[in-house]
């Protein structure tokens, strides 16, 4: 397998990204983008030595400065003065995972030969992904409009010789990692700060690592449900295809199609039931993990777009000689699609905690709490307390971000998308879905030793023997928390075939 990656104008998908991150390739700047970013820059650099008409944030001040000229002398001052000024971020600091996203996109940006850099400038951060040389970034201080300006300050610095990243394994000064590797800092020509700063990275990056979980942990939503539907006694009646084909949505026909084949010749689902009907979080499975599917679906259309995207500004148009001052940074686009994300995941995880209650209710001959002499032992009892309390925090979070707006640089900026906010909201809404949903596994792979001496299907009782080896049948009362963070832990190193799950 090739071990470099090509950056160009070829439509970056999502499985690439995630391909290009788990393989651990490198990237190099095809001879396309070269083209491109030199043949910018000239133009640019032709432009300003033949006008001295203002060009926003090119020879003027920035936001609501935009009308104060600045000269010739000063405009290299002027774009180390914007990097260094906006380098404003607070609160935690960005996963590394999603900074190397951040690089990388950032890097694909300014790779289409409209935003004005100097090729150097571009190889620099090419470097930085290229040895895991990963800046110091904190995650508030964006508002989502004007581009993720902080964070992307913070993302340049190093750029400059200034600011903190994380190389080896420390947090290091980053002069001190130019000194080892003999690299000048950068000298920001015009234009380039912007074009640095200017831009929906933060928010995009947050996506992409977001919707690259999501998709996996929607299957496994599905395959967690199915062991729960096992463990419930359920009735595989409503994953009917005729039922589905009836209200054709994508993502339900998905849905019951794969827990019909999940519970393939299972014993346990073809053994005659003594109930007529299941309670909605288990009979509904396919509408409700299936509009979560079609969400993610349509999210991650957006974020295709986006990042396959010129998102600074102004933008400059060689063959048209022409540079436009628009608005390509502002994240309305990904504010809108997070919050709809961060619903849809929230919903996984609030149907996850409701058959998880069902499961330890003392229903269908499971014994109260999922353990042998219950009241002596509490059993599962308090983990579904812990899956409640999270589910109720998810749905607090799940209030939409992109419905606020706070004027900023003096009335210039008077509307902004709030995306960044609604990035690290969805992140914590994420995280807290793989735990609802590793609570529901504890509870369903015991509620289904409780059926023995029947079988689930192969593929089922596969998947409880390797659980079984991280987290083995409560038979008296534990500390449920290093089961719960071995759950966990499975679910994440659940290895995930993106181009089978056909959502």
């Amino acid at each position: 397998m090739e071990h470099i990656h090509y950056i160009s104008s070829e439509v970056l998908s999502l499985e690439m990204l995630q391909e290009i991150i788990e393989h651990h390739k490198t990237l190099e700047l095809s001879d396309e983008a070269k083209v491109n970013i030199q043949k910018c820059r000239e133009y640019l650099d032709k432009k300003m030595a033949l006008n001295d008409a203002p060009i926003y944030g090119i020879n003027t001040g920035f936001g609501s400065l935009c009308n104060v000229k600045i000269s010739n002398d000063n405009l290299s001052q002027l774009q180390e003065n914007l990097v260094k000024s906006h380098a404003c971020g607070t609160g935690e600091e960005v996963p590394n995972e999603i900074i190397k996203i951040m690089l990388l996109l950032k890097i694909q940006s300014l790779s289409y030969g409209h935003s004005g850099v100097q090729l150097e400038t571009v190889q620099r951060l090419i470097d930085f992904y290229n040895h895991d040389i990963l800046p110091v970034i904190y995650n508030q201080g964006s508002l989502g409009a004007s581009g993720d300006l902080a964070p992307l300050a913070h993302l340049s610095l190093p750029l400059l010789g200034e600011g903190e990243v994380y190389f080896e394994g420390k947090k290091v000064h980053s002069s001190e990692v130019l000194k080892q590797y003999n690299w000048q800092p950068i000298i920001l020509q015009s234009k380039e700060g912007l074009a640095l700063l200017n831009g929906t990275q933060f928010m995009s990056a947050y996506g992409c690592y977001i919707l690259l979980k999501s998709m996996k942990f929607s299957y496994l939503a599905d395959v967690i449900s199915a062991i729960s539907l096992e463990g419930f006694d359920g009735r595989l009646e409503p994953f009917n295809e005729l039922i589905h084909y009836v209200r054709p949505h994508k993502g339900q026909i998905v849905t019951a199609q794969r827990i019909t084949e999940l519970l393939e010749d299972s014993q346990i689902i073809a053994q005659e039931k003594l109930h007529v009907q299941d309670p909605y979080s288990f009979r509904c499975i396919p509408q409700v993990h299936g509009a979560s599917k079609d969400t993610i679906d349509y999210v991650k259309k957006v974020f295709k777009t986006e990042i396959n995207s010129v998102t600074d500004n102004p933008n400059i148009f060689v063959g048209e000689d022409i540079i436009i001052s628009g608005g390509n940074f502002h994240g309305q686009p990904l504010a809108l699609a997070l919050d709809f994300l961060a619903i849809a995941l929230s919903e996984l995880g609030s149907i996850s905690e409701r058959r998880t209650y069902q499961l330890i209710s003392g229903l269908r001959d499971l014994p109260p709490f999922l353990v042998n002499n219950p009241g002596l032992n509490s059993g599962f009892m308090i983990p579904q307390y812990t899956a409640a309390s999270i589910a109720s925090q998810n749905k607090q979070l799940a209030t939409p971000a992109s419905v606020d707006s706070i004027v900023s640089s003096n009335g210039q900026e008077d509307h902004v998308s709030m995306g960044a906010n609604a990035a690290t909201k969805c992140l914590r809404i994420m995280d807290n879905l793989e735990r609802i949903l590793a609570i529901e596994l504890m509870n369903a792979s015991q509620a289904i030793e409780f059926r023995r001496p029947l079988k689930s299907s192969e593929f089922i009782e596969m998947f409880l023997k390797s659980f079984r080896e991280d987290v083995p049948i409560v038979s008296e009362d534990r500390i449920l928390h290093y089961d719960i963070q071995k759950s966990i832990t499975f679910l994440n190193s659940f290895l995930i075939d993106f181009d089978a799950l056909q959502n």
